[in-house]
């Protein structure tokens, strides 16, 4: 455990290289979910993390925004010249940092970036906000285990009854953290759309094949405001591509 962000956070390191990497998971998940991903780099030392309120990292107080609050950690615990790599809503995390830190960044990796507010006034966009509906009206219900169960099968991967019991428990204890960051990944509450012209370091947007329509919109316009960023499509992937097709992932990352 180290202290970033101004909280306790738990903090793990893999692989031997040179080239400094940091990883940031989904909402939901913890380090591990990208452990896979970060021994098919080679000649790559990663740091990764337990964002607040995952894993073994402290609670989220709910004090503070919650998106800044994971930019604040991954600032403290980032090498100066990272290649920073991010999953969904980390993938917003990293580029908030690259938006603010940019000293900080030497190249962006961004794996569906759940930052729906790229999309907004979009036919994929409106798709999305319908079926999130189910979600929002299950936890305005106080139905935790329902919210979750929706969570999961909109963004999830595999079946949610065949998940380790431990693996839904934690879903439905932290299905809170969703909503957390929603200000800033619905809104642009950071006001990180007007700066993305700032970003000149490479850029690498990642998307499966077979994920909710409203990711390759919010792509396409990320991809449209960033001077140096590309995009790619690993076939017959969904929203979970790092652990689904980690291989192929990294085939993507190692090519720059």
């Amino acid at each position: 455990m180290v202290t970033a962000g101004g909280m306790e956070v738990y903090v793990a390191h893999a692989g031997q290289g040179a080239r400094p990497v940091l990883m940031i998971h989904c909402s939901l998940a913890r380090h591990e979910s990208l452990l896979g991903l970060a021994g098919l780099l080679p000649d790559a030392r990663v740091t990764l993390f337990d964002l607040p309120g995952h894993g073994r990292s402290a609670a989220w107080d709910g004090l503070r925004d919650y998106q800044q609050v994971c930019v604040a950690v991954a600032a403290d615990v980032v090498q100066p010249g990272s290649h920073v790599i991010g999953h969904s809503f980390g993938a917003t995390v990293a580029l908030r940092l690259a938006v603010e830190r940019p000293d900080l960044v030497a190249r962006l990796t961004l794996i569906e970036p759940v930052f729906f507010a790229a999309a907004a006034g979009t036919p994929e966009h409106a798709a999305h906000a319908r079926d999130f509906a189910l979600f929002v009206a299950a936890l305005q219900a106080g139905d935790r285990d329902t919210a979750a169960r929706v969570f999961h099968g909109l963004w999830g991967a595999g079946d949610w009854d065949a998940l380790k019991p431990r693996s839904r428990d934690e879903a439905v204890a932290r299905i809170d953290l969703v909503v957390a960051g929603a200000a800033a990944i619905e809104q642009d509450a950071a006001g990180i759309l007007p700066r993305l012209a700032g970003v000149q370091m490479p850029v690498t947007l990642v998307r499966g094949a077979m994920s909710p329509p409203v990711i390759g919109a919010v792509q396409a316009a990320l991809a449209g405001a960033m001077p140096q960023a590309r995009q790619v499509v690993i076939a017959g992937a969904g929203h979970m591509v790092p652990v689904t097709h980690a291989v192929e992932l990294a085939a993507v990352i190692e090519r720059g």
